[in-house]
């Protein structure tokens, strides 16, 4: 039985991640917002609620281990599995971003780092830690949203009104 449930949980897994890729295209279609932004928010919350779950079900069950197994195997996976995967499948690589270079890898290396006095403080991930943390996370969308240069070519030349998250 529990081998039909992983089954049943993959193929469902596989069809929601079509869904939400398809649905959060035509979000950033409708509302004229790059799909860079739309990755970084939407998607990026949307693949990562399943682990949400699973990390407070853990928390909840005393299971910390899974919990925090979870969240360190997901973001290594997700660094090195599927951008090494999807860059082998894409057909010319995948396209880096100048603005990724310049705000998001320079942000996700900060929150890194500063996550390790959190990691290393009595070997517990206290609830303040945790909201502190959680905080950062809602910043973060914030700061990607309002600061990723359009794609437009700008009509100004102050270059402000450029900073904006749409085409």
């Amino acid at each position: 039985m529990a081998i039909v449930l992983f089954i049943a949980g993959l193929v469902l897994l596989v069809l929601g991640a079509e869904a939400l890729v398809r649905g959060a295209s035509r979000l950033a279609a409708v509302f004229g917002i790059s799909p860079l932004v739309i990755g970084l928010t939407v998607v990026a919350f949307g693949t990562s609620a399943p682990e949400l779950a699973v990390g407070i079900k853990a928390a909840l069950s005393s299971q910390a281990g899974i919990a925090l197994g979870n969240v360190v195997g997901s973001n290594l996976f997700n660094l090195m599995g599927v951008l090494g995967l999807s860059s082998i499948a894409a057909p010319a690589g995948i396209e880096v971003s100048t603005a990724v270079i310049r705000l998001d890898l320079p942000i996700m290396i900060v929150v890194s780092f500063a996550c390790l006095p959190v990691f290393f403080t009595g070997g517990i991930i206290s609830r303040r830690e945790g909201a502190s943390c959680s905080g950062t996370m809602w910043r973060t969308p914030y700061t990607s949203f309002w600061r990723h240069p359009t794609t437009r070519p700008c009509p100004c030349s102050a270059q402000r009104c450029c900073i904006s998250p749409f085409r």
